[in-house]
């Protein structure tokens, strides 16, 4: 007889101070909330222009992206090859990806510049050979490029995550080229905004500027082998960055998203020294940003402001600096583990605010969390607004491209925004929701 299986919302849930750092929860079966407006794999492939996605593996697995696909009105760059359970001893899948593929590309009306062929668990547990596969497709279609991405929940933790896969196989599509006076911001799904100080510093010394979501055209994607120097802020971006250092002779700086004082300018003269330029004062920005911050306090005053991990890379460190330097009333964390990034942060959030909630959304039991207040709640992240059901929230993800000062200063007015007008939860809450129904 099978042991019944019981579950309870506390293992989710635990006070900061009691928390441990990497990892403050236990590994359990997973819970994958409904708050869908998180970017993805499809997503980020997207944003390569001229490019076609195929996803092969299982019908249940191809939902998701199906659903990304659709909800994007990119279907007609999005092609898949479905496994079904007779395919696993009945077929030669070397052949049947090889096949389905070559059919895929021939009854395209235009060929893609580039492919970016997802394959999944399923070809690793009946050791395919993929690279077998790739020759023969790169002798079939020779002016196409093929990024061999996977989708591969199974090894996640094993091995590189799709994410981290997709961006270095991207952009190992470009080539090393003569450089020139060019700086190439990759791997995040946003580009950065344009009135940010890092864009400006750069535009001041007269260096062109490729943001990855910008790209206009392939040949504009291809170009980017002529930078001096990569920027990136996206952490699933460090290993394609220092395999581009290697490979084709780019350096790089990594800035992760930054929302103190202190390493906004940290970082602003790490790009000075990089370049060999010289240092910009942004006096006028800072105090704008100081002004807004103190301007959102004042209306938002002590309501409960909670933070998920899909609003930022770095939850705690936002989290630190509008409780330690605006005295924010943070009470409510949702992450499932601390980055190095956010080490410092979480250590001193421990000391400074260790009554704050840290609330797990992957583990089976957050499902069963439930807000005991009646508080107005104003949440910064779309998972936050969901368990806490609140419909005060800011609706962005992955920093929203806000970099510094001026990103700060645009931070604090959407709080205010968010805190003054409700939203409707259901756009969070299904993904394609707003897509014309396939019934219509």
């Amino acid at each position: 007889m099978l042991k019944q299986i019981t579950f309870d919302a506390s293992r989710a849930v635990i006070k900061l101070k009691d928390a441990k750092y990497p990892a403050p929860f236990e590994k359990s079966l997973e819970f994958s909330a409904p708050a869908r407006g998180t970017w993805n794999i499809v997503h980020t492939g997207m944003l390569l222009p001229s490019s076609h996605q195929i996803y092969i593996c299982a019908a249940g697995c191809l939902r998701g992206v199906i659903l990304t696909a659709a909800e994007m009105g990119a279907m007609d760059r999005f092609s898949s090859l479905e496994v079904k359970e007779r395919d696993l001893v009945a077929k030669d899948h070397e052949k049947f990806i090889i096949d389905g593929i070559t059919h895929i590309l021939n009854e395209l009306p235009v060929l893609p510049r580039a492919v970016l062929v997802f394959t999944a668990c399923v070809h690793h547990f009946l050791g395919t050979n993929l690279r077998y596969v790739y020759e023969k497709l790169r002798q079939n279609f020779p002016s196409v490029d093929f990024a061999e991405c996977v989708m591969d929940p199974i090894r996640q933790t094993e091995s590189i995550t799709p994410e981290e896969r997709e961006r270095r196989e991207i952009f190992r599509l470009l080539k090393n080229e003569d450089k020139t006076r060019q700086i190439s911001i990759i791997g995040g799904n946003l580009a950065i905004d344009e009135d940010s100080e890092l864009i400006k510093i750069l535009k001041a010394a007269n260096f062109k500027i490729i943001d990855f979501p910008r790209l206009k055209n392939y040949d504009e994607f291809l170009s980017m082998g002529k930078s001096v120097l990569n920027i990136y802020q996206n952490p699933f971006t460090h290993i394609a960055a220092k395999e581009m250092k290697e490979r084709i002779k780019q350096d790089y700086l990594y800035l992760p998203i930054a929302y103190d004082e202190w390493e906004i300018e940290k970082e602003l003269n790490s790009v000075a020294s990089a370049l060999n330029i010289a240092p910009m004062g942004f006096s006028a920005e800072k105090s704008a940003a100081h002004s807004a911050l103190k301007q959102a306090k004042s209306v938002i005053k002590d309501a409960p402001v909670a933070i998920d991990l899909t609003f930022t890379h770095r939850p705690f460190h936002l989290a630190r600096v509008l409780a330690e330097k605006y005295d924010f009333n943070v009470t409510h964390i949702f992450s499932d583990g601390v980055t190095k990034d956010d080490e410092d942060d979480f250590l001193r959030l421990k000391k400074i605010r260790p009554e704050i909630l840290l609330i797990a959304t992957k583990h089976a039991d957050a499902r069963f969390f439930k807000n005991d207040g009646d508080e107005k709640i104003l949440a910064l992240g779309q998972k936050a607004a969901y368990f806490l059901e609140t419909p005060y929230f800011v609706n962005f993800v992955e920093g929203g491209g806000l970099w510094g000062y001026n990103g700060l200063k645009k931070l604090a007015n959407l709080m205010i925004e968010a805190f003054n007008e409700k939203k409707d939860l259901r756009i969070i809450e299904k993904k394609a929701w707003s897509a014309p129904s396939c019934l219509e």
